[in-house]
């Protein structure tokens, strides 16, 4: 059966408003509200209990990544495979965000907090496969919209508005919670994924045991998945890198540079400054690729403005090091996000399960998240503040190093 296709006019659209939806309410939240509300909850030990958030989170969000992924895979529906379980999932996220913003202890936060992580996963897993309905010729172009406009607008727009609503983070976490939904309704009323209806179902036989063998088949082999694995290391690598610093941008504001009463307006200048260039390479990037046929070196090479920014936050512990690192930092993630998940959607393993795959990768935009702070607390614990910035310099050239080591895509 032919692949379906969306045209752009209506792809480009939703992918811009749709992980701007679930990206830019979760990245407020993580960074700025959650933070901000383990610190009223209990000052005295919040860089532990942030470690503690991200760690549960992380085993959370593989999971029901991974799960959304296969549902998904596997979803027939009028509405497509993908847009019943992203709305769904966006309207768990909303409600879990109402819930944690009214939450009066550290652990009813957590508790909502999770439920939220499992939601969103269904969310991130299914839309990232809305880059595979683009013609085969635009899918630069396509994933250039979903990664280097939606996520720059995600990672760097929202943060704006939300820096604004530190002092009343509990209303913050309902806004965004609401926003999320209402955004991924439109993306999705926009893109209109076909029916799948007609598609072939393959019956399994279901009276035959499950083996270990078969669990495994789940995750081919390093020989068969070899490119894949190598984009997951680098994705992961890349993304503690970014994180180990966005994760704890306000307190390394108010505890490393000290800005006091300029802290919010800091906030504001990084992600104003990494919102312009972010939205410049998401324009540009895409494009570039489909038109000269290159996409894993800028990819790669995008790391190492990542890491030379993390090193100017070190050198240069004032407003200078501030800006470079948001000029730098916004080159780097504009370029890695326009294109990243075009590479890895060029080594998939298996085209019959491209939601899982993708999923899977995307999990660098959630579990890393979790990851970086956990490492953060305890390289801030035994060398300081300082540390954590060549911990970033250090991720991001693996990063790299791992993207450049794939086959497959030749350049």
């Amino acid at each position: 059966m032919a692949k379906k296709v969306v045209t752009l006019k209506r792809l480009i659209p939703g992918l811009i408003i749709g992980p701007a939806s679930w990206l830019g309410p979760y990245i407020v939240m993580n960074s700025l509200f959650l933070p901000a509300l383990i610190q009223h909850l209990d000052a005295a030990n919040k860089i532990q209990l942030v470690a503690l958030f991200s760690t549960c989170g992380m085993v959370v969000a593989a999971i029901s990544n991974m799960l959304a992924g296969a549902l998904s895979d596997k979803t027939r529906s009028r509405f497509g495979q993908r847009t019943p379980w992203l709305i769904g999932g966006s309207f768990v996220f909303m409600l879990a965000m109402i819930a944690a913003s009214m939450a009066p202890t550290i652990t009813l936060l957590l508790a909502a907090w999770m439920v939220g992580q499992a939601a969103l996963n269904f969310i991130v897993a299914p839309m990232v496969a809305w880059i595979d309905l683009a013609p085969k010729d635009s899918r630069g172009t396509a994933s250039s919209a979903y990664g280097g406009l939606g996520m720059a607008l995600g990672n760097n727009a929202f943060n704006v508005v939300g820096a604004m609503l530190l002092g009343q983070f509990r209303l913050g976490f309902m806004i965004f919670g609401i926003i999320t939904f209402v955004g991924t309704l439109i993306a999705a009323a926009i893109v209109r994924e076909p029916s799948n209806l007609d598609d072939a179902i393959v019956h399994k036989d279901t009276t035959k045991k499950l083996s270990l063998k078969d669990a495994a088949a789940i995750f081919p082999s390093w020989h068969v998945g070899r490119d894949y694995y190598l984009a997951l290391i680098g994705k992961l690598f890349q993304g503690v890198g970014n994180f180990a610093i966005t994760g704890y941008i306000l307190y390394i504001m108010t505890d490393f540079l000290h800005m006091g009463s300029q802290t919010q307006s800091s906030i504001q200048l990084i992600n104003i400054i990494m919102l312009v260039f972010g939205i410049l390479m998401g324009f540009i990037a895409g494009p570039i690729s489909d038109k000269f046929k290159v996409l894993k070196y800028p990819v790669a090479f995008s790391t190492l403005f990542l890491a030379f920014g993390a090193l100017m936050l070190f050198f240069f512990r004032n407003n200078t090091g501030i800006i470079v690192y948001a000029f730098a930092a916004g080159i780097g993630m504009g370029v890695w996000n326009s294109l990243d998940n075009l590479l890895n959607l060029e080594v998939i393993p298996d085209e019959n399960r491209v939601a899982f795959f993708l999923g899977v990768y995307n999990l660098g935009n959630t579990i890393t998240q979790a990851i970086a702070p956990v490492l953060a607390a305890v390289v801030i614990s035994w060398f300081g503040f300082s540390a954590i910035f060549i911990v970033s310099f250090l991720f991001s050239l693996v990063g790299g190093i791992a993207m450049l080591c794939i086959k497959s895509v030749k350049r």
